[in-house]
């Protein structure tokens, strides 16, 4: 404990943010960085609680948070250093997308602000980026063995960099033409700019990890290529399946996936080109988001840097309360009203609202049929349950919608079928204690497992498999 008085004679300090008109005319980072002084006060907060619930529930990859907020304390930026990256092989990734459920974790949240534990991990990380400490780490010796790897997202790529650590020879295959996955095309730039991306990745290649790109794996290269030459195989393939809305007016145009939406966003940032006809924009369009998670709120803040007159955002669930509910038990995490920083950029939200209907005209989505609901108190086990609220229906004017109702499973292709890979009831990969699939020698991470999740989960699943795969080839 770096200051036992820290958390009474400090309070927490956001890290800055740009102004909201400037930052929606262009698509670059939005929040900034504390000063040095004001980043030592932060970490001063974390107090002598004990049992550190922010490392041992809050945070899936176990990060060491009152041992880095120590050292930050007294300025051994080197060793905090040390003491994040033993756990977590992205730190400056995870503190700009994660949502933080350690901070949730927080025992200060109890009665006052959490520690802001994620923005001393970005300062932490960026640190070592600046000051050189955070070099490529190759293997001193060569075991003779090899891993592929079918995907190149962050439990593909936690898992490459933590199997080329220990000597093993490791290719990435990538089916985009760039590495990355939800990193590169899913998560905005301005959450999440691709210089960060594209820094860690020149590490990854200085440790020996090997990546082709616009190889899908099982078609471009086959199944039994990948068993006959590569010792291990790796699927960590994301949730890449949809879940669609599927009533009356689905097949209008101009009703996107997200994903979609947000992918040709990312590639148009990097300098790709678009068709003007398969362009999705939402320029001078009235848009309506329908879904309210996070890639819901992506949407938002993209659409608002196209230039949409009007954005509109439902959800079918009721509006959460502003503070901590009876219901929610500390330390997991709260369902509170949070407001992300798109949504601060202008929309109107709208909750406890039901999707009925597409209206168009000429073949193109004019509007959305929409009913209010009515949600029950919730029973013993957590349950609610929800009614139509009688002559309540409404006509929600749309010129585009964008579908960011979540996702189901990864997309099965060849290399799943071909390797007889079984599944569980939400269709995600089976795998047991050592995360090997049905079939010997292939194992699973991330996504592909979980079902869509976050990218703190597939990261720490990325490092678990590569720990399986090591004792693996090495007879363990």
């Amino acid at each position: 404990m770096g200051k036992p008085t820290g958390f009474v004679e400090y309070q927490r300090i956001e890290p800055p943010k740009r102004p909201v008109r400037s930052r929606i005319r262009d698509h670059h980072e939005i929040e900034g960085l504390l000063p040095e002084k004001a980043v030592v006060e932060q970490a001063a907060r974390c107090m002598e609680c004990g049992i550190p619930y922010c490392h041992a529930f809050g945070c899936p990859l176990q990060n060491c948070v009152p041992d880095w907020n120590d050292l930050v304390y007294r300025q051994q930026w080197r060793k905090a250093l040390g003491v994040l990256q033993f756990t977590c092989p992205f730190p400056e990734i995870t503190a700009r997308v994660c949502p933080a459920p350690c901070e949730a974790a927080c025992t200060l949240s109890l009665d006052q602000a959490a520690v802001t534990i994620r923005h001393i991990e970005l300062q932490i990380a960026e640190r070592g980026w600046r000051e050189g400490w955070i070099q490529p780490e190759p293997a001193c010796y060569r075991s003779g063995k090899s891993v592929a790897i079918a995907g190149s997202g962050p439990a593909g790529l936690a898992a490459a960099q933590r199997l080329a650590r220990f000597g093993h020879r490791v290719v990435v295959f990538e089916s985009s033409d760039r590495v990355g996955g939800i990193l590169r095309y899913g998560i905005p730039d301005f959450k999440l700019e691709k210089w960060v991306l594209d820094r860690r990745l020149d590490q990854l290649r200085g440790e020996g990890v090997i990546f082709e790109v616009g190889v899908r794996a099982g078609e471009d290269v086959s199944a039994r290529y990948l068993q006959n030459t590569f010792n291990a195989t790796i699927i960590a393939a994301g949730a890449g399946v949809p879940r669609d809305l599927t009533i009356p007016g689905r097949n209008l145009k101009d009703i996107h996936f997200a994903m979609d939406f947000l992918t040709q966003q990312n590639r148009q940032n990097a300098g790709e080109s678009v068709p003007e006809a398969a362009e999705i924009t939402a320029r001078g369009r009235e848009v309506v988001v329908i879904g309210g998670g996070d890639t819901g709120s992506d949407c938002v803040g993209t659409a608002r840097r196209q230039g949409a007159t009007r954005i509109v955002q439902i959800e079918v669930v009721p509006k959460p309360p502003e503070e901590w509910a009876a219901s929610d038990f500390w330390p997991t995490w709260p369902i509170v009203l949070r407001t992300s920083t798109s949504q601060e950029e202008g929309c109107e939200r709208l909750w406890s609202i039901l999707a009925k209907e597409f209206i168009g005209e000429n073949g193109h989505v004019t509007g959305l049929c929409c009913v209010r609901l009515e949600w029950s108190p919730p029973d013993e086990a957590g349950r609610r349950n929800f009614k139509e609220v009688t002559d309540s229906e409404f006509l929600l004017k749309a010129e585009i919608v964008l579908l960011a109702t979540g996702f189901l499973h990864m997309q099965y292709g060849k290399l799943a079928q071909d390797l007889n890979l079984l599944t569980d009831a939400r269709g995600n990969l089976n795998v047991d204690r050592n995360m090997m699939t049905s079939t010997r020698g292939v194992f699973a991470a991330g996504d592909s497992v979980l079902g869509p999740s976050l990218v703190v989960r597939a990261l720490a699943q990325g490092c678990q498999v590569a720990d399986a795969v090591d004792r693996y080839l090495r007879g363990i």
